[in-house]
């Protein structure tokens, strides 16, 4: 199959080179020159690991190429996807679909064929419908067919989550649109991954009830984990006991400073607008944003809390700064609220993470970025573990412990046994254990 991808960002340059190494002729498209430049030299613009290789792998296979040129991509392909940005929009927080609509009058002045066009982009329900208004003004009605295609994608695991998903959801109105989407699909449906198909709004609506629902088990689990250290409980062994429950499940368990990255926060809080709009309110979401905002900066004042409830004057060393392991993405960290919150009480943040700083570095100027996790720690009050990254789930304690003034170490995803912390002369705080 022929396909075109509008959008070579995270979502569109993961999906095109998985469907090229399916052995589809794909063609990645973005505006930015200096990025299609980065990538025809095999320069990824995000990190996600075994990124690169796939690439190179399917360029030199000339099954992957690079464009600026729309009209040009999608003459004669059999399916264009849309893989544009749908950022928060500024003032009401609605998903901005400026970029997908302005796609799709590109599209409808290039196709030459019947084509498939399909909206990657996570986008609230009704969107498939305007894009086909949008289309219908410069073509016949059996020229194309629009089709949702929501991404299940996690950053840092997304090579392997778009070739081994749980599901492949597919919202088509028209059988051939089905057709050709099985077609591309094939090879995932030959390794037994299941396709739904649905209708188109409904393949829209389950990609924002799925990362709301997700949403909601990791604020649910933080907030149990702050009544475990008022009642002397281990928020651990509780999420063990509920997560063994098979109608629970044991994933999205993990006590935490909250949720941050690309999805989470935007589609929680488009899915609450499109709520809004259709006057049926989504209460339980509402919540979920509300205490996961609230909780960045409470695990700020957790560590002016370890600090004795003082920290002007003192060095505060962050370990993570990316929303997750594995990925660069800063957008919506925790960090940043973390770190805003400790220097608003007076305090100098120094920082070290393994891929995140260059981005880190323009969003917060003031916190000082080192080149490990010891030249941070040089003379810290405290050490304040904010993402889990492999690099700090081994660290040299005692290392850690001689590089500092102070003694304190916060460890906000618990990824440190306390007696293993204590032994080495630090004083421990995690998140819902005691």
């Amino acid at each position: 199959m022929k396909i075109a991808m509008i959008g070579s960002g995270y979502v569109g340059l993961v999906s095109g080179a998985c469907f090229a190494d399916f052995g589809h002729q794909v063609v990645c498209v973005d505006k930015d020159p200096s990025k299609i430049e980065k990538l025809n030299k095999n320069i990824m613009p995000i990190f996600e690991p075994g990124l690169a290789s796939l690439v190179e792998r399917n360029v030199n296979g000339d099954r992957l190429s690079f464009s600026g040129d729309l009209k040009e991509s999608v003459k004669d392909c059999d399916a264009v996807f849309i893989a544009v940005g749908t950022p928060s929009r500024r003032g009401d927080g609605h998903a901005d679909l400026s970029y997908v609509y302005a796609a799709s009058e590109e599209i409808a002045e290039a196709i030459t064929k019947p084509t498939v066009v399909v909206t990657k982009s996570t986008v609230p329900v009704g969107t498939g419908d305007e894009v086909e208004h949008i289309l219908s003004k410069k073509l016949s009605s059996d020229q194309f067919a629009v089709v949702s295609n929501p991404e299940f994608l996690r950053e840092g695991a997304a090579i392997d989550d778009f070739k081994r998903p749980d599901r492949i959801v597919i919202g088509a109105e028209v059988e051939w649109a089905k057709d050709v989407m099985s077609e591309i699909y094939r090879p995932l449906f030959l390794n037994e991954s299941p396709i739904l198909f649905t209708g188109r709004r409904t393949a829209e609506l389950i990609k924002y009830a799925a990362n709301a629902f997700l949403a909601t088990k990791i604020t649910f689990i933080n907030e149990i984990a702050d009544l475990c250290e008022k009642v002397g409980a281990n928020v651990q062994e509780v999420s063990r006991g509920i997560g063994l429950d098979n109608r629970i499940g044991s994933k999205f368990l993990h006590a935490g400073p909250g949720y941050g990255g690309s999805c989470f926060p935007k589609d929680t809080l488009a899915l609450l607008k499109t709520a809004q709009d259709n006057e049926s309110p989504v209460r339980i979401v509402e919540a979920v944003v509300q205490v996961n905002d609230q909780r960045k900066r409470a695990m700020g004042r957790k560590v002016i809390q370890a600090l004795g409830g003082e920290a002007r004057g003192k060095k505060i060393a962050l370990l993570g700064l990316t929303f997750k392991p594995n990925t660069d993405d800063m957008r919506d960290a925790p960090s940043i609220a973390i770190a805003q919150t400790l220097m608003d009480a007076g305090a100098h943040v120094s920082a070290f993470d393994p891929e995140g700083m260059e981005v880190a570095a323009e969003i917060m100027p003031d916190v000082t970025m080192t080149n490990n996790s010891y030249e941070a720690a040089k003379d810290a009050d405290a050490v304040v573990i904010v993402t889990e990254w492999d690099a700090f789930r081994a660290l040299d304690l005692e290392q850690l412990s001689s590089a500092m003034s102070g003694n304190i170490l916060v460890d906000l995803r618990n990824i440190y046994q306390p007696t293993d912390v204590t032994k080495n002369g630090l004083s421990y705080s995690s998140i819902g254990r005691n």
